[in-house]
């Protein structure tokens, strides 16, 4: 155990060796499965924050694993069992379960997060019948149903009690968004695992086949649909932006940085083409640490001009615009 990790789990109280090495456990999880989160989260997110966000977003993973491997009926069964354990936690019960005590014990701490996770484990067994999507209504139909609910267990965990006006808008706006970039930039991984995640409308307005897609044709077509995707990624990835003003000021770095990824993603796909065919883009090493290291030291110096009553306007949130000022989604 790294010696700052063991200081973030001094910070957050999280006492006892098994409860400890759950966390450290929910940190490894995340760190293998997205690690640019993961540095960003380590980097921008306060010590006592640190254990709970990791946990939550480990568990938005392993949940997400549940739903998606195996037969329907084993995949529904696995998924019952894991919110069964999770609910019985909520109430009192001892967890037996190594991946769901930390977030027990989060919920403990942060008792709004209760509610999040609530409605969380009532939405996500709509995504065991996933079958794609035959028009851009049923896209939003699933955002509103299964994403907007996952995203809300991180969003929902910092802001707490103090949920500001219009915060639940702003996060669909982003989490539109974020989807979408994921949904094209995936497109390679999730063919292969037999999931066409683009509306079926969307595809014949372009005169592209599924086979055209599987095949990875790099046609007028397959480019154009890719373009348009991502297009409409960051038009909501750009309406989303406000979201980081509604966050407590502890969350702002994290909520810049992760849009700021997710435009350095969209920027990279849209230079890959029907590249993305064969595999997924990644945003530039130097680019990403640039605007990690530049959110870290922001964060630092409107700390110390906090501490030292200096706070101007520019460091306290005006410089992308107040909260809730222009209205308005992967740790």
């Amino acid at each position: 155990m790294g010696l700052w990790w063991g200081k973030a789990l001094d910070a957050a109280r999280i006492d006892g060796a098994e409860l400890r090495a759950d966390y450290t456990r929910q940190r490894r999880i995340v760190a293998r499965y997205r690690p640019s989160a993961y540095l960003a989260t380590r980097l921008l997110v306060r010590p006592e924050h640190l254990p709970h966000l990791l946990a939550v977003t480990a568990f938005m993973h392993l949940s997400d694993n549940l739903l998606d491997s195996g037969p329907r009926e084993e995949r529904a069964a696995a998924f019952a069992r894991w919110a069964t354990e999770v609910r019985e936690g909520m109430a009192g019960a001892t967890v037996e379960h190594p991946d769901l005590r930390a977030l027990v014990h989060t919920m403990s701490v942060h008792p709004p997060l209760r509610t999040y996770v609530t409605d969380f484990l009532a939405a996500a067994p709509a995504d065991l019948d996933f079958a794609g999507f035959a028009t851009e209504a049923d896209y939003q139909s699933y955002i509103d149903a299964y994403v907007l609910p996952a995203f809300m267990l991180i969003a929902g965990l910092l802001t707490g009690e103090d949920t500001p006006p219009g915060y639940r808008e702003a996060c669909r706006t982003y989490i539109d968004g974020s989807q979408r970039l994921d949904f094209a930039n995936d497109i390679a991984e999730d063919l292969a695992e037999g999931r066409l995640n683009l509306p079926q409308e969307t595809l014949d307005a372009f005169a592209v086949t599924r086979a055209d897609l599987e095949s990875a044709r790099d046609t007028p077509g397959t480019r154009a649909l890719l373009a348009h995707v991502l297009g409409q990624a960051r038009e909501s990835l750009a309406a989303g932006r406000p979201l980081a003003d509604l966050v407590p000021p502890d969350g702002r770095p994290l909520f810049r940085a992760m849009i700021g990824v997710e435009d350095l993603t969209a920027e990279a796909a849209l230079a890959k083409g029907a590249a993305l065919l064969r595999g997924p883009a990644r945003p530039p090493l130097p680019s990403t640490l640039k605007l990690l290291f530049g959110e870290r030291a922001r964060a630092k110096r409107s700390a110390v001009k906090t501490e030292t009553g200096t706070e101007n306007e520019t460091e306290s949130g005006t410089e992308t615009g107040t909260a809730g000022s222009r209205g308005g989604a992967r740790p």
